[in-house]
């Protein structure tokens, strides 16, 4: 059933059940014993639509007709609130490069409120760049056109590859510039503003919690685990002492689930600081996030994070895992005990173990993991750091590669050369080694049983298919994004729009849209945006 936007349904369980802040004022400063603060979003200049997604406003039950764009324009650029709508901040803390920053909640984020559709699924709406809040700190609320294009463009992106995540529904104009210091170097100016508006089931995270351990609230601290739990996991039942446990070890399992996606699709978050854990393993807070393109493992696009590399890519799911033991930290008072929730921890290590052996698995086109398989899979690691080599490319070409015994050096080669930044450095001991281990990998792949009826002078259609499932074709290259932003600042969506359309078939071949799919041209290597971002949005 659809609904035009006065006819959504809002629930809004968050505030109904959870202690707000009772300070009236919308001024920056310390909240105690509260899980929000009541705000208003601010009203904007001039509100325009640059894009929006047709898949979320379906998932809402939202009709949006040509007379409903406008509408749609001032609702979610928060110039409009509609009936059943309660707008809150929430206040939450977090561990920030490894140490503690104390409070730090929704600086520029203004939930709407929760929808319910047809199907009785609940979807928070919220506003990022929509004005000040009480955490706003020393921040003014707003958001930049290009993070939020960035923002909105991911949020999809994310979706159709198949990663956990939070969704987008629309990208909004303000008409209002914004002063930023893109790089924290001195050099502020002005940028076009922008609303994206975010949707999640919850945006509950590891934060949330963390605040009300600190300030030894423990009854707060209690409250806000029995709504998460009756609300987003009632399945595990009632809550008390064996569900807190049983919902940690569901908030594990879920966390190694959502990094081992990240690394099979080559994303880098950028920021995994514990106020950017969703609570639901859902990837959040898309900030100065990249794509792996040439594969280094050590890579990360943060400037803020250049010197340490605490969030590089292969940190990422020990990062995770650190991060759980605070959250585990802050919720030992809903018991009194550590060893349990120590023992509930182990469910992110075994389940991630397992999780990356399928998921390599599923990547290569063999079978059930074999002991023998680390191996090949470890030193493919070091054979994709030889030389330049665009990781996605090399993962969904590797699907065409010849694995008869027949097949020369050359033939098993030749699918993989548009992968390579350099192809002319394949020489001598760098091509030996990559050919030693495309042999060794044909090997493996001759021993399945399900590759005899291919194995007559054929590539291996059922291989190809299966490893083309989960080795996507099209990811949001940083290079990509920014041409979109290019325009988008503009006021033009059009850019922002094939790209959202390419990104919703990630897995398809998608003829005529090649370019898409192309390497990181020169030009991108070192322009900001393509290659460096940091956290100011």
């Amino acid at each position: 059933m659809f609904r035009s936007l006065e006819e959504l349904k809002f629930d809004n369980t968050f505030v109904r059940s959870l202690p707000p802040d009772t300070h009236p004022d919308n001024t920056r400063r310390r909240v105690l014993g509260a899980c929000y603060s009541h705000v208003t979003p601010e009203s904007t200049p001039q509100p325009q639509l640059i894009a929006y997604s047709t898949e979320m406003a379906d998932q809402l039950g939202l009709s949006i007709d040509g007379a409903g764009l406008k509408a749609l324009a001032e609702v979610f650029s928060g110039n409009r609130q509609l009936p059943g709508m309660s707008t809150y901040a929430a206040c939450y803390g977090g561990h920030q490069f490894g140490n503690w920053a104390g409070q730090l909640g929704d600086g520029r984020a203004i939930t709407l409120g929760e929808v319910l559709n047809g199907q009785g699924e609940r979807w928070e709406l919220q506003l990022k760049g929509a004005g000040p809040t009480p955490y706003s700190r020393m921040g003014d609320g707003y958001a930049v056109m290009r993070s939020s294009v960035r923002e909105f463009l991911c949020s999809e992106a994310m979706f159709h590859l198949g990663v956990p995540t939070t969704r987008a529904l629309s990208l909004v104009s303000t008409g209002r510039n914004v002063v930023r210091d893109m790089f924290y170097d001195g050099n502020p100016r002005p940028e076009p503003g922008a609303v994206v508006c975010r949707v999640a089931p919850s945006f509950l995270r590891f934060g949330n919690f963390e605040i009300l351990a600190a300030q030894e609230n423990t009854d707060v601290l209690r409250k806000l685990a029995d709504y998460a739990i009756a609300t987003h996991f009632p399945h595990l039942g009632v809550p008390g002492p064996e569900t807190y446990l049983q919902w940690f070890e569901e908030i594990c399992e879920r966390t190694a689930k959502m990094v081992v996606h990240w690394m099979r699709v080559g994303f880098v978050h950028g920021v995994m600081n514990t106020d950017n854990m969703s609570i639901l393993g859902l990837t959040i807070d898309y900030g100065p996030y990249g794509w792996l393109e040439n594969y280094d493992p050590v890579w990360t696009p943060n400037t803020t994070d250049a010197h340490g590399r605490r969030y590089a890519y292969g940190n990422q799911p020990q990062i995770a895992g650190w991060n759980l033991v605070r959250l585990a930290s802050a919720l030992v008072p809903l018991l009194g005990r550590v060893d349990e929730f120590e023992s509930a921890l182990q469910v992110y290590g075994k389940t991630l173990v397992s999780e990356q052996r399928q998921m390599m698995a599923r990547k290569l086109g063999i079978g059930d993991w074999r002991e023998e398989d680390e191996a090949l899979v470890n030193d493919l690691h070091d054979v994709l750091q030889l030389v330049e080599t665009d990781m996605t490319i090399f993962y969904r070409r590797l699907a065409d590669m010849p694995f008869n015994v027949e097949a020369t050096d050359d033939q098993r080669m030749a699918p993989l050369m548009t992968a390579y930044y350099a192809p002319d450095n394949l020489e001598g001991e760098t091509r030996r080694s990559i050919l030693e281990w495309l042999s060794r990998y044909a090997e493996r792949v001759r021993s399945e049983p399900s590759s005899a009826v291919e194995r007559d002078g054929q590539i291996g259609g059922i291989r190809r298919a299966k490893m083309n499932s989960v080795n996507p074709k099209f990811v949001l290259r940083n290079y990509l994004a920014q041409l979109a932003i290019d325009e988008a600042e503009k006021g033009d969506g059009t850019k922002v729009d094939e790209l959202l359309e390419v990104m919703r078939h990630p897995y398809d071949e998608q003829l005529g849209n090649e370019a898409y799919a192309e390497k990181r041209p020169e030009w991108a290597r070192n322009r900001p945006g393509c290659s460096m971002l940091s956290c100011s949005s």
